[in-house]
């Protein structure tokens, strides 16, 4: 069970409940919290002050007094009116995600929401019903206002209880109106109070959902990276002299020294590594450590933005003891300048990797194997061998260098002139989650093109032997995909390496 009080939420945490279903909760602490925001918030509204999303228009309108009867009508139809997305429906476990990192920033208490609320969104996750959010139309500037609207619409409603006003949701593998999914489930739909809708579309949520969803799986590949040029380097005989420790600490770059150490130890007992006497490797190689190691230091740097952004308070206004303070934490710009640095530093994960693919495969790079690690060298012509897995891998590393151009530098004014300089961080998360998928590809490429190298190499060395881990990313493997001499269809094989990295078998 995880629980959300605001303050301890972490990526792990969210991971769970995004894509293992765990349950969650509010913490007695997170209770208190809320109902003590609401309370300021009912004090605020005993006075006459115009408090901005409260008694006035939102935006440009900022400036028009909404009379207190008219308060429920403000937050229902900011809801309907902002829900304009449109694309392709973004992933469940985005849009779970999302909701656990929104039900966690009310329950930081500083929104002014009732309880009832929040709980609603985690009865939500907790039974299954997921709004159905299209992934485009966010700037991630007075947050993510397109997609949690189009969240929003399933469990709020009004006196018309329009079905056609409640938007889509997933409940049991069918798609359903959001008031019919709701009702499936036993689950009330909720009649918004005064800043109750801004306080559900106004944040970075789901630039933050998918960027710690990101994190989490770069994490992951930075890892499988390490194993994946730890067999690169048994099968093409590299040099172990540029992982000795003491080279790296020479430098004190933490994530180099990390790299160094994870591929020493992969590849103890080696007997193919240094075999070739070489003094030292191209740089896909020998440079793995400076450029695996910073690409470990920046995830640990994203890692802890994102990690500040799902427990924050991220609304405006903010309320503080009887108090509405007016400000811009719903900007989205930690998250979007984070996940741009992501998508650089993955987008050169997979650069190195491919070129660790195609001097596996080049007959005049690979130390003595077949072109295109083709099962015999005069088959070579009448089978491609791993020709093609090599351009795919090239193909995904030429998408990743256009999808990794910043996306947080780029911006236009909305709501005449009033939000004049905006975020696009959904954008950027979106591209660096597209960019960590293209990289897992291009690593199960990787660990299956460096693995039938070893085959072939062990062939011409039958006396040598692998490290210590390296023996067992291999026989892993071998023992979902055995080698077969000939062409045949790669594709397969390689997606099944891929569901191994999917299902932490490797790591």
């Amino acid at each position: 069970m995880v629980q959300i009080d605001g303050n301890r939420l972490s990526i792990d945490d969210l991971v769970k409940v995004a894509r293992d279903k765990a349950a969650v909760e509010i913490s007695p602490k997170g209770s208190a919290n809320i109902k003590r925001s609401r309370n300021s918030l009912d004090a605020i509204l005993q006075t006459d002050r115009p408090v901005y999303g409260i008694n006035t228009g939102f935006g440009i309108f900022a400036d028009q007094k909404i009379p207190r009867a008219d308060s429920e009508q403000l937050s229902r139809n900011l809801i309907l009116s902002h829900a304009v997305g449109v694309g392709t429906p973004l992933p469940e476990e985005v849009t779970r995600a999302a909701m656990l990192v929104r039900a966690n920033t009310l329950a930081k208490g500083f929104s002014g929401v009732r309880l009832e609320l929040v709980q609603t969104l985690l009865d939500m996750l907790n039974c299954g019903v997921t709004p159905i959010v299209p992934e485009q139309g966010s700037l991630g500037s007075s947050g993510d206002l397109g997609p949690l609207s189009h969240l929003a619409l399933v469990l709020t409603t009004d006196e018309q209880d329009r079905v056609e006003d409640s938007g889509w949701a997933v409940y049991k593998g069918k798609v359903l109106r959001g008031k019919d999914a709701m009702e499936a489930a036993r689950l009330r739909r909720f009649v918004l109070g005064p800043k109750e809708g801004l306080a559900l579309n106004n944040g970075a949520t789901f630039s933050a959902a998918i960027g710690a969803l990101a994190v989490a799986d770069a994490q992951k590949l930075l890892r499988i990276a390490n194993i994946s040029v730890s067999l690169s380097l048994e099968a093409l005989l590299g040099c172990s002299s540029a992982f000795d420790v003491r080279l790296h600490q020479a430098r004190g770059q933490a994530g180099q020294i990390q790299v160094a150490k994870a591929v020493n130890q992969l590849i103890t007992q080696s007997t193919l590594v240094d075999s070739a006497c070489r003094v030292q490797d191209a740089y896909s190689l020998r440079c793995a450590p400076q450029v695996h190691g910073s690409i470990l230091d920046t995830i640990q740097f994203v890692a802890e933005t994102i990690q500040t952004e799902i427990n924050a308070a991220t609304d405006n206004p903010l309320v503080f003891d009887g108090e509405a303070l007016s400000g811009g934490n719903f900007h989205g710009e930690p998250v979007g300048l984070a996940m741009d640095y992501l998508s650089i530093a993955m987008a050169e994960l997979g650069a190195i990797s491919e070129r660790r693919i195609f001097r596996l495969t080049d007959g005049n790079l690979n130390g003595g194997l077949p072109p295109m690690l083709v099962d015999q060298p005069e088959a070579a012509g009448l089978n491609s061998g791993l020709m093609m897995p090599q351009y795919t891998a090239a193909s995904l590393v030429l998408e990743n260098q256009t999808l990794c151009h910043p996306d947080s530098v780029h911006s236009l004014p909305t709501s005449g002139e009033q939000e004049d300089h905006n975020a696009n961080a959904m954008t950027a998360a979106r591209h660096a989650r597209q960019i960590v998928q293209n990289v897992k590809h291009i690593l199960a490429i990787e660990l299956y093109t460096a693995v039938r190298a070893i085959d072939l190499r062990l062939r011409l060395q039958p006396a040598n032997h692998l490290g210590i881990g390296t023996q067992r990313a291999y026989d892993i493997i071998r023992e979902a995909v055995p080698y077969e001499a000939g062409d045949k269809l790669w594709g397969p094989d390689i997606e099944t390496v891929h569901g191994l990295i999917d299902a932490g078998k490797l790591d």
